[in-house]
């Protein structure tokens, strides 16, 4: 698993159903560490440019439908929750999480 993959999993609470999520964290903690950081994404759009990034299903994402990364859901999950990525986002669409998170956490 990487940062920028599109990966399936389950988070807890009112987000739980299956669905696709981003994985954020840093690639040095992934291959060691009980859990990952996701953005899960949702095809409920909305418009919230700030917080919701729009991602158009392609080939490389592995989506099905156009979708929203949820910045203001992030969530870490026990890795156990994932399942193998189906795409990852392209470097600009992945460089947008990150300023969006950035922005989100108040990391600026």
């Amino acid at each position: 698993m990487k940062r920028g993959d599109v990966v399936p999993c389950v988070a807890p609470g009112a987000y739980g159903k299956p669905r696709p999520a981003i994985v954020v964290q840093s690639n040095l903690f992934n291959d060691t560490h009980h859990s990952v950081t996701v953005c899960p994404l949702t095809s409920d759009l909305r418009d919230a440019p700030l917080f919701r990034l729009d991602i158009a299903p392609s080939a490389g994402n592995g989506l099905k439908k156009p979708s929203q990364v949820m910045i203001d859901k992030v969530v870490s999950l026990p890795a156990n929750h994932t399942r193998p990525a189906i795409g990852k986002l392209s470097d600009s669409q992945l460089a947008q999480v990150s300023a969006a998170l950035r922005l989100w956490l108040a990391l600026d």
